[in-house]
């Protein structure tokens, strides 16, 4: 009898980190995957099309739960998620990251005393205002298997007292971009949708809580990627989250060198990335993508979880004007982290 995994996901960086392991077990003789999505990212552009693109199985369940504050979310997903717990009596719950949906996904698999398995387990920015911050506390003190992208990631969890199920196995985000980079690779239907893009360019994305929740702030980060552009010589190609449309519009004017554009798809924000010269963002992921394709970023935050980039010398805080020297980050892999975490999974769940 195969063993059931349910892996719970809910925003974009789920959706792409779900890909890579949901690839391995469409095919595998001893393990069902029952996916599970809470809705957090809820509409087609920030959803929907995520799953077409990387073929990722449709849910089996699709829980629409979304919108109000923090508490409110989670607590309604967790509600919900653990019905479907009951219900499917999975031998072992799936998390990634550090959204809404992984703590609801983690808190009630470990009330039900199933098994939490957390992808991306030991990353912290200290910053506790942040409420990814606490989410991923909290789901790695619950986690019995936590696999660690980072050797910091590990040395993290160790000062918290968890040594029990660590892993070291690299970054499934590395899998993903190499899987893309491939995908994208001289697609002519790329070329032609953004054949408007100027010779030289930056990415920027802005989308998290403490950067769009307040115009004060926003405006600053605007103000700041414009006089960026101009002193740089380029143009910033700026696709707006839908939770930033409100602030864009508020804005009495906005820098002629900064371009908006709709939300993109994985494969569009691969193909943008792939020939920028910088990369301007809030969000942890595209940190890591810019390192994927060699790009250097700038984060547009006052921390990082993702250290290892500022140290390698390819990011840097937005308050720091200059860069560190240059250097490999080993610990995210040849582009196997979802190879290992699954062999790892196997061995958990007893199946070698």
């Amino acid at each position: 009898m195969k063993k059931r995994i349910a892996t719970v996901v809910g925003a974009r960086p789920q959706f792409i980190k779900a890909a890579c392991l949901s690839r391995l077990f469409k095919d595998h003789s001893q393990i069902e995957e029952i996916l599970i999505h809470t809705g957090q990212h809820y509409d087609a552009v920030m959803s929907d099309v995520f799953f077409d693109e990387l073929k990722i199985p449709k849910p089996s369940h699709s829980l629409n739960v979304y919108g109000g504050l923090h508490g409110q979310m989670t607590g309604h997903m967790l509600e919900a998620v653990e019905k479907v717990f009951i219900k499917e009596k999975p031998d072992a719950v799936l998390v990634y990251g550090d959204t809404n949906s992984t703590l609801a996904g983690a808190l009630a698999a470990s009330k039900l005393h199933i098994p939490v398995i957390h992808v991306e387990a030991g990353l912290r920015s200290y910053n506790k205002q942040m409420p990814e911050e606490t989410n991923r506390v909290l789901t790695d003190h619950v986690s019995a298997l936590l696999f660690c992208p980072t050797q910091t990631a590990v040395n993290n969890l160790i000062k918290e007292g968890i040594s029990k199920g660590v892993r070291l196995v690299g970054d499934v985000m590395n899998d993903a971009t190499l899987y893309a980079i491939e995908k994208t690779k001289e697609n002519v239907a790329l070329e032609q949708k953004f054949d408007f893009l100027p010779n030289r360019y930056a990415v920027m994305t802005v989308h998290r809580a403490e950067s769009t929740q307040s115009l004060d702030k926003f405006q600053k980060i605007v103000a700041y990627a414009g006089k960026f552009s101009i002193e740089n010589g380029l143009k910033i190609v700026f696709p707006v989250h839908p939770r930033t449309q409100k602030l864009v519009d508020e804005l009495p004017k906005f820098p002629e060198s900064i371009m908006l554009i709709d939300p993109l798809s994985y494969f569009e924000t691969q193909y943008l990335l792939a020939n920028a010269k910088y990369v301007l963002t809030d969000s942890g992921g595209l940190q890591k993508e810019a390192y994927f394709h060699r790009i250097p970023c700038i984060t547009l935050r006052s921390e990082t979880e993702w250290v290892e980039t500022i140290e390698a010398g390819w990011n840097r805080l937005w308050t720091v004007d200059n860069y560190h020297d240059r250097s490999e980050i080993i610990d995210y892999g040849q582009g196997d982290a979802s190879l290992k975490i699954t062999k790892e999974i196997e061995t958990f769940l007893g199946l070698r």
